[in-house]
């Protein structure tokens, strides 16, 4: 589908500070919806996607930290940004270890706002959510989903063995992988696996902080560090004490952030910004990487004498395509997961189905898998799914390259188009898109028997986005059956 507008929902009591946001994130470029109390944002929620939550904490009927809650059950990916106080700054803070992605006191500045709304965007788009994210890390037990990591393949049982020796320990890890393997999930297992389980565990995605907002977010602010600064604010650190602080994407961090990175580290010590009070804390760290960090060293992007402390117990993740044998206990995962969430009733899937899944290259690993069984159980038709009910790049047996887009890889399977020229590789590309959302759109409204809206909300964009597109395809709405 085309991009969409990022829907954003303010949830507050006061009229005029709905009023504010709203214009200041409208400019923006932001589609915001707003509700005055947290009753009717959770109503919102129920039927909306939304993409960003900002809500005041102290509300009447229903308060921010319940709608907090409430959000994080319903999509854990999705950010919530507490508006406060400055006498609620500690429940703030509390909420911050409960799963807010960051909070604005007020009276807020116009580009704190502006800051916190773009990181917390692009931190969804990054890593929006690990292909299991939302599996429970459970206590050391058997079968295939020991730590709540699904999969018996002998890659698998070696990582089992790894998380039962340093699970409970305080030693640093480097968990390395590429993107879609399960790093997060790794890290949350080291964590509820620990005497750590009941204290904070602190997720910082580096690639989606501004380089030179690192070092507050990491480490913290006095009031008057900087422009914007209208009170002191605790880093990440100081939220993960006693705890776990997982830095995924460690490759992302400035040179010159790596050497304060480094002393905390070694001493377990720091300033905030602006501060000149050092603080101690008590942190078990934890850092992914996509990246090939050895290389980094050689080009003189990332300092050796770090990568050393990160790389205390390193763990390296899998490819699914070297644990092949996994893949049909995540699909009954995934199936299982997908049939409560979207309520649905799907036994399972076909064998020559199955076969397919379990043969193809996956370039985007778990998250992959992952969003194909969603999609194909979204719009399956039987009891079990079905070869057609996959992707044609899968049905096809082709191979998808790493980056390719769905559509691509669809147009290069069919070689009646084969394009001689760049315009004709344009046009293929074009037309293999439209037929691909011709077929999306059609089955979504199929699925809800015609509701424009409750389509538009399986397919995750918005309720005028999808008129517009169906107009654009000649698509005629009808009628609810």
């Amino acid at each position: 589908m085309l991009p969409e507008k990022k829907q954003i929902l303010v949830v507050d009591d006061e009229a005029n500070l709905r009023r504010v946001l709203s214009a200041q994130l409208g400019r923006d470029g932001y589609e915001v919806h707003t509700a005055e109390d947290g009753e009717e944002g959770l109503a919102f929620l129920k039927e909306h996607h939304i993409d960003l939550v900002i809500t005041d904490l102290r509300m009447p009927k229903v308060d921010g930290m319940d709608l907090l809650r409430a959000a994080l059950r319903d999509d854990p990916s999705r950010p919530v940004v507490l508006l406060t106080a400055h006498g609620t700054v500690d429940n703030a803070v509390e909420a911050l270890k409960t799963g807010a992605f960051d909070y604005i006191t007020k009276p807020f500045d116009q580009n704190e706002v502006r800051v916190v709304v773009k990181k917390a965007l692009r931190t969804r788009d990054l890593a929006s959510a690990d292909a299991t994210r939302d599996v429970s890390a459970a206590p050391l037990r058997g079968g295939s989903d020991r730590f709540g990591i699904i999969g018996e393949s002998p890659p698998i049982q070696e990582l089992y063995a790894i998380l039962e020796r340093v699970a409970d320990t305080p030693t640093t890890v480097l968990i390395s992988g590429e993107s879609g393997t399960g790093k997060e999930l790794v890290a949350r297992a080291l964590h509820e696996n620990s005497s750590r389980r009941d204290r904070p565990f602190i997720k910082v995605n580096c690639a989606a902080i501004p380089k030179d907002l690192m070092e507050s977010e990491l480490f913290g602010y006095e009031r008057g560090a900087f422009t914007g600064a209208v009170g002191s604010k605790p880093g990440r650190f100081e939220l993960a004490s006693g705890g776990t602080l997982f830095l995924d994407e460690i490759g992302e961090i400035p040179n010159e952030m790596q050497v304060k990175l480094l002393r905390v580290l070694q001493e377990s010590e720091f300033e905030r910004v602006g501060g000149i009070k050092t603080i101690h804390v008590d942190v078990r760290l934890v850092a992914a990487t996509n990246r090939d960090l050895k290389r980094e060293i050689a080009v003189g992007t990332f300092r050796e004498d770090l990568f050393y402390r990160l790389n205390v117990v390193p763990i390296a993740l899998p490819a699914l395509r070297d644990r092949r044998s996994d893949i049909p206990h995540l699909c009954a995962h995934f199936v299982a997961k997908f049939n409560a969430r979207l309520k649905k009733s799907i036994e399972g899937i076909e064998p020559d189905a199955l076969e397919r899944l379990s043969s193809h290259a996956w370039p985007g690993n778990i998250r992959e898998l992952e969003n194909v069984v969603e999609r194909a159980l979204l719009f399956a038709d039987g009891a079990r799914i079905r070869l057609d009910d996959l992707p044609e790049e899968i049905r096809s047996g082709a191979t998808s390259a790493p980056g390719a887009s769905l559509p691509l890889a669809a147009a290069a399977a069919d070689t009646s188009l084969a394009p001689s020229t760049p315009d004709g590789l344009k046009e293929q590309v074009k037309a293999a898109m439209s037929k691909l959302e011709r077929d999306l759109i059609e089955r979504a409204l199929k699925q809800t028997h015609g509701n424009v809206t409750h389509a538009a909300r399986l397919l995750k964009i918005s309720r005028k986005g999808l008129q517009l597109k169906m107009k654009e395809l000649n698509l005629r709405e009808r009628d609810p059956e």
